[in-house]
């Protein structure tokens, strides 16, 4: 269990106290992917089911009713602990340089705004690459801490998800796929697609859905730009694979559709990652306690909308 987080023990108390995962994610001001991530997180972190589910009802197993006994002693030490820091707390000030992959611009700079709001001395420098670029940055020490989807495994790294990712399948409006409610995998073999580059966590999470379903993309396009990307599904060029939280204006506005592919939404998870040899300073402690804070309840405020669904989170 040396991997559960606080966030975890949060959810699991609260799934707990309702016995259903809507209400915990109503409570929580999280969408109910983001529930069943942490959930599904921390079960595997225990090895044992926490929660039996049939149909709509939750109930806990025995493993789960022990773990509420301790988690709810855990959480009350640390509210103990929150309140001795509060009032030994300082103003953080320093530099901090973040990393994120292409697909967090969408998001991540109007959480660094309002943490720069509550943490004014800080000073904040913001670095674009893909998941093998920000995996060079940590090693080398060119970043604090990083935003990113896949988890790295090259590295010794503390990885810790704060936000469901849902990936879809994407085309023009016009495609004849669009006729087809509910497409299955095989449907998308006759087209060409749009990829992000290799290195790309994206287009390692595409390839991965399509390997498991027995299917090779014929890829027409190779671009390191979303934005790119969208204007070339737009334009009828090809389908592509991308982050739902890479098209909310585009959906919301009726200028790119999303294909209900049998399978997908495939849900993955936003993660904070440092290296382990790396000691985080007071600046970098108070951006990552604020993104597991505030991350996932940012995000379903700004594209929960666009995610009806609760599709438990992908293995990476």
């Amino acid at each position: 269990m040396k991997n559960t987080t606080f966030r975890q023990l949060r959810v699991f108390t609260e799934v707990a106290r309702h016995l259903s995962f809507a209400r915990a994610a109503e409570s929580l001001h999280l969408t109910p992917p983001a529930v069943t991530m942490q959930i599904k997180e921390l079960e595997d972190n225990v090895g044992l089911p926490l929660f039996e589910r049939s149909g709509r009802k939750v109930s806990l197993t025995t493993a789960g009713e022990y773990m509420l006994v301790y988690a709810r002693k855990i959480l009350a030490t640390l509210k103990d602990a929150q309140d001795a820091a509060a009032r030994l707390k300082r103003v953080e000030v320093g530099q901090l340089t973040i990393g994120m992959v292409g697909t967090a611009q969408y998001f991540l700079p109007h959480l660094i705004g309002q943490f720069r709001q509550e943490y004014a001395g800080v000073e904040t420098r913001l670095v674009l690459g893909n998941h093998d670029q920000l995996l060079r940055m940590l090693q080398g020490g060119e970043v604090d801490i990083a935003v990113m989807g896949m988890p790295p495994k090259e590295l010794a790294t503390r990885t810790e998800p704060f936000a469901a990712n849902p990936l879809v399948f994407v085309a023009a409006t016009d495609h004849p796929l669009l006729n087809i409610g509910h497409p299955t995998p095989s449907a998308l073999e006759p087209y060409g697609f749009i990829v992000r580059e290799r290195g790309s966590g994206t287009r390692a999470a595409m390839e991965k859905f399509l390997q498991n379903t027995r299917l090779q993309p014929r890829v027409v396009m190779e671009m390191s730009s979303n934005e790119a990307i969208k204007q070339a599904v737009m334009a009828g060029m090809g389908l592509s694979f991308l982050s739902l939280h890479t098209i909310g204006l585009e959906l919301q506005h009726g200028l790119i559709a999303r294909l209900d592919v049998e399978g997908t939404p495939v849900v993955r998870a936003w993660n904070l990652v440092h290296t382990l040899s790396k000691v985080l300073s007071p600046a970098a402690e108070a951006f990552r306690y604020f993104i597991l804070e505030r991350g996932e309840g940012f995000l379903a405020e700004r594209f929960g909308q666009l995610m009806p669904f609760a599709t438990p989170p992908a293995k990476s």
